[in-house]
């Protein structure tokens, strides 16, 4: 074994072992208790992008929705909604730049427990020109569709933690 071959060795065992220490782990697909096994998810809207969208990121985590009568578990989509903040203004006054708040509340309700209610936010930040009003309602289209996405995968996150 030459000493390029040994340093390397190290090196890589040394990194190794930094990342396990710190507690990284790579994703990897969700596992669900037994319980959430047979889930229904519902909704005061079941036409909401974020109902649809969830229900999407379900069958991809293998997690398929239950009917009514076999389901252990329901989660149920309270209310999500977007709100904005002013962060800068043009000189004449104008909202140069938004923060995006797209807030979301949901309650899972499991057999023989108590009702768990969970509530967060995700922001982001954007921009504005008056000057180009369709490039930028696209691209505030985008950013919400995004913004709906990861809740929907914080939500499944959530869910394979309780």
């Amino acid at each position: 074994m030459s000493v390029l071959s040994l340093t390397r060795y190290t090196a890589y065992l040394l990194c190794i072992l930094m990342l396990s220490g710190c507690g990284f782990k790579l994703r990897t697909a969700s596992h669900f208790p037994a319980e959430l096994q047979n889930l229904i998810v519902t909704s005061e809207d079941p036409e909401s992008a974020l109902y649809l969208q969830l229900v999407k990121q379900m069958n991809f985590a293998n997690l398929a929705q239950s009917s009514e009568g076999e389901a252990t578990a329901q989660l149920h989509i309270v209310k999500d909604g977007l709100s904005r903040r002013s962060l800068s203004l043009f000189k004449n006054g104008q909202v140069a730049e938004h923060e995006l708040i797209y807030s979301v509340t949901y309650e899972l309700t499991r057999e023989f427990d108590k009702p768990v209610s969970r509530r967060f936010e995700v922001t982001r930040n954007y921009q504005d020109d008056p000057n180009s009003a369709l490039a930028k309602s696209k691209e505030l289209e985008l950013i919400l569709s995004e913004m709906r996405l990861q809740a929907s995968r914080q939500i499944i996150r959530e869910l394979s933690q309780l």
